[in-house]
């Protein structure tokens, strides 16, 4: 019976054997053990063998499955070996085991992201605060819940302070609902989910105010777990570029077979004409050339190994601290022009300490300030547990012999107004052993100033001048200026509790007690990444609540801007026309006491005018400018859950310097994966024009199963390997690349070609060459020596041209960096090629002839010259640009 709901809060905490302390250690294990982890159960996965079968049953895969049963059944027909078929077949095994390792590989690197960006929960446990992985939750935890945080399980409230929750996915109601303490009046009857107002359930999300709770169900006993019986959440997407090379190779297998078709047609109408009939060998083997057209025309690994490339390149990020949730972020990232990025904890370290107070009584100023907050004294660790604001203002009044337990003893809080970005202020409510009511009310000193009347002088209370009111701005102007955070308190006499703890009520008439003003020292390697951003063409806006002139301080220390004329406050934003806005935000680096609405309208601004946006936050408010730039960034340690869910990156260090390294890291994937794409085509490509020659005048330079032993060892691995190269020297010194680029921009499209071409007329010189040193005549016709010289180096002239990729317009011998993984495919492949020709029964498989010395180092000689000439082609190329 789930009616936690119409009991009261004492009762479900006896139920659960639990208490406002939290669970111990030995109980958590003992109820994990008996309930399992807090988290869904996800969808069933494909086996190991469905996915084996969901390669083999790729569209290319099925024509060389269906060529080598027509070969086979022809070769028993005519009494002939097998061996090609068996090849054949062996082939495509292969190539299906290394998809699904392939494929394997990427989802266990997606996986890895996952775990590493799982939701925490703050949790009370032998009396003490924790933060804990949300799936490690047990029934009878006591959860603390604040603005921005997503509800992790279905819990009974035992506090509520302004506590409202947004239940949408659950109820359907867009409409927060505001939650309570007390059991729901309904008897002993059902009461419906959107009315039970003491329950908070997992999926729903904290809007406004805090609470506590006490976790009542997890997993798949929540409400969310019974509408959903399997629910996998790992969501399957392409990015951009998978999407566009998936319909390449489409359109490149259409276009393919077309030829192939035409082909066959044309070579079987030319044998009929040449007269003697067609017999059934000649159709065979007028089959298997199609057959090879396809297999080299059809570039089939070219989606796994972007795929692969890409799950490496988001393994390397989170170890930089940037944890990619969505694989569109990395080709964005390459395009990133305009970095919006808050002051706090990014720029700076996030840890603040008080330094300086203006105050006619300092201890009373640092109380209510200690009061006013909810960070917590740890008496174990003498530091304060909390958000870092709050914490420097705790920390500051223990220094000074206020500790806030003791505090908390003689000023009971009874009440709350929390904190938002909009009133930029929170109040709490206070009552003494005596009867006396006192509320403590801090924020941002002109929001505070605008609502009080009076003023707290050695003397007593007196009422407020401008002559103070004055005062007290200049003194704030003064620590602004020293680049120091400051924050005002201010407090109100009731002579009974409030009736209602609304803000409209509570912050009016205030008496103001002083400033404190704190440091939060700029992080030492945010300035040198300013100036990488700057280098590479991006543009870095700080966008902060803070006072102006505290966030020009900061801004021009960071070289973030020049002058003040480059800053401007909300204020200032909003009597802005959006008209003159898109003609004047170019002007504008820093922003000061925004509120979201600012940040959302920054960003559309910018991508009105075709700027790749990106904007970071970490509060509730941040989440709609998240959501709306081209890269939504959230923070890992002080962000929420609301923030992250809808972040595309989340940074685990909350570094601006981070989200630079993901950048350039961005730009070396993408520039890695066109290396890679360039290297596959131009084989591919190669390997069509020689088989289309060769066809054209007569005879076969290679058969369908040595084109697929080339593809399956020589373009495979050193395209991955190319994946792996080090970033260029140049990387972060060129400007953006635009999101409208192809694939084949900049000249890569002529450069493929042209490669292609090269390596073609290569591989019909070493079989012409072999035909030669064969029969001692130079002529066009069938040979053993020519096919296996042509193979020999055609395979080679692949593994030497995936050095040139290493860069388009760099000389190899000019790179600093070495590639290990390239360099071993290469010794790999050549070994193998090597064993293929010179060890017998592979040589008799594949029907290769054993060639001299002079034969091997011939082919290789002229694999070796794609070298010099892919150099002299960069060299023309990048003198000309």
């Amino acid at each position: 019976m789930r009616k936690e709901y119409l009991m009261e809060s004492t009762d479900v905490l006896s139920q659960l054997e639990t208490s406002l302390q939290g669970l111990s250690d030995a109980s958590v294990e003992e109820r994990r053990s008996k309930y399992g982890f807090n988290k869904l159960k996800e969808g069933k996965k494909p086996s190991l063998i469905e996915k084996f079968l969901k390669e083999l049953a790729n569209f290319m895969t099925i024509v060389l499955i269906v060529a080598a049963v027509i070969s086979g059944v022809t070769s028993i027909y005519a009494g002939e070996s097998m061996i090609d078929t068996l090849i054949i077949i062996s082939v495509v095994i292969i190539n299906a085991v290394l998809g699904v390792y392939q494929q394997s590989k990427a989802e266990s690197a997606i996986q890895s992201l996952q775990e590493m960006a799982a939701a925490t929960s703050k949790v009370i446990r032998n009396d003490k605060l924790l933060i804990v992985r949300s799936e490690e939750l047990v029934p009878g935890d006591i959860i603390l819940l604040e603005a921005g945080d997503s509800v992790p399980a279905d819990s009974r409230v035992l506090e509520s302070a302004s506590l409202k929750v947004e239940e949408a996915a659950l109820t359907g109601e867009s409409v927060s609902v505001s939650k309570m303490m007390e059991a729901v009046s309904g008897g002993s009857g059902e009461v419906g989910l959107a009315d039970r107002k003491n329950m908070v359930y997992t999926g729903s999300t904290i809007v406004y105010g805090r609470g506590k709770a006490v976790v009542c169900y997890t997993g798949m006993e929540t409400e969310i777990g019974h509408i959903a019986d399997a629910l996998n959440t790992a969501r399957e997407e392409e990015t951009p570029l998978q999407i566009k090379l998936d319909q390449l190779s489409k359109v490149l297998s259409i276009m393919v077979l077309g030829i192939c078709a035409l082909m066959f047609a044309i070579d079987l109408i030319r044998i009929g004409i040449s007269g003697g009939g067609i017999h059934l060998d000649q159709i065979i083997d007028t089959f298997m050339i199609a057959v090879s057209l396809a297999v080299a025309a059809i570039p089939e690994g070219l989606a796994a190994v972007v795929t692969i490339l890409l799950s490496i390149g988001v393994t390397k990020m989170s170890k930089k601290h940037a944890i990619i949730r969505r694989l569109t972020a990395v080709e964005t990232l390459g395009c990133t022009q305009i970095i919006c990025s808050d002051k706090t904890g990014t720029l700076t370290q996030n840890k603040m300490t008080v330094v300086e107070h203006s105050a006619s009584d300092e201890t009373l100023l640092m109380t209510a300030m200690s009061l006013c907050c909810d960070a917590q004294l740890d008496l174990d660790s003498s530091q304060a547990v909390g958000e870092p604001t709050e914490c420097a203002l705790v920390n500051d009044a223990f220094k000074n012999g206020l500790s806030k337990p003791e505090l908390s003893r003689i000023y009971v809080r009874i009440g709350e107004a929390p904190f938002d970005s909009v009133r930029k202020m929170m109040s709490t409510v206070h009552k003494k052993a005596d009867g006396t009511v006192i509320q403590f009310t801090k924020g941002a000193p002109d929001e505070v100033l605008k609502r009080c009347t009076k003023v707290y002088t050695g003397d007593g209370i007196a009422e407020m001048t401008d002559e103070i009111r004055e005062a007290i701005l200049k003194a704030n102007k003064s620590m602004a200026d020293k680049a120091l955070r400051v924050l005002c308190a201010s407090m109100r006499e009731w002579d009974s509790a409030p009736a209602a703890m609304e803000p409209d009520i509570l912050e009016k008439d205030l008496v103001y007690l002083g400033l404190s003003g704190m440091i939060d020292p700029v992080r030492p390697e945010v300035k040198a990444a300013i100036t990488e951003c700057q280098e590479a063409g991006i543009r870095p806006i700080m966008i902060t609540g803070d006072h102006k002139d505290t966030a020009v301080a900061i801004a021009k220390e960071l070289g973030i801007l020049e002058n003040e004329s480059m800053a401007i406050t909300g204020a200032e934003l909003q009597k802005i026309s959006e008209e003159e806005l898109e003609k004047t935000i170019q002007n504008y680096s820093v922003y000061a006491r925004v509120q979201p609405e600012h940040k959302v309208r920054i960003v559309k601004t910018w991508k009105k005018l075709s700027k790749v946006t990106a904007m970071t936050g970490d509060g509730v408010n941040d989440a709609p400018s998240i959501k709306e730039a081209d890269i939504g960034v959230g923070m890992g340690i002080t962000g929420t859950d609301v923030t992250k869910d809808v972040a595309d990156m989340v940074l685990a260090d909350d570094n601006f310097a981070t989200i630079v390294a993901a950048v350039a890291e961005g730009r070396r994937i993408y520039d890695n994966i066109r290396k890679a794409i360039q290297f596959l085509l131009s084989s591919n490509l190669a390997e069509v024009i020689a088989v289309f020659v060769a066809s054209l005048f007569g005879f076969t330079i290679l058969k369908p199963v040595h084109l697929l032993w080339i593809n399956l060892i020589t373009d495979c691995f050193p395209a991955i390997g190319l994946g792996m190269e080090a970033e260029e020297g140049d990387i972060m010194k060129r400007d953006p690349r635009s999101p409208k680029d192809g694939v084949f921009s900049d000249g890569v499209g002529a450069e493929t070609a042209f490669q292609g071409m090269v390596i073609a007329i290569l591989t019909l010189a070493a079989y012409l060459i072999g035909h030669y040193m064969e029969s001692g005549v130079w002529e066009i016709a069938e040979s053993s020596d020519g096919m296996t010289m042509a193979f020999l180096a055609l395979s080679l002239l692949e593994m030497f041209h995936s050095f040139n990729m290493r860069s388009r317009k760099d000389s190899i011998f000019h790179l600093k960096s070495r590639n290990n993984f390239l360099t071993a495919s290469l010794a790999v492949s050549f070994v193998l090629t090597t064993a293929v020709i010179y060890v017998p029964f592979l040589r008799e498989a594949f029907s290769f002839e054993h060639i001299s010395l002079v034969e091997y180092l011939v082919a290789v000689l002229i694999s070796v010259s794609i070298i010099p000439i892919v150099e002299i082609m960069k060299l023309l190329t990048h003198k000309k640009k």
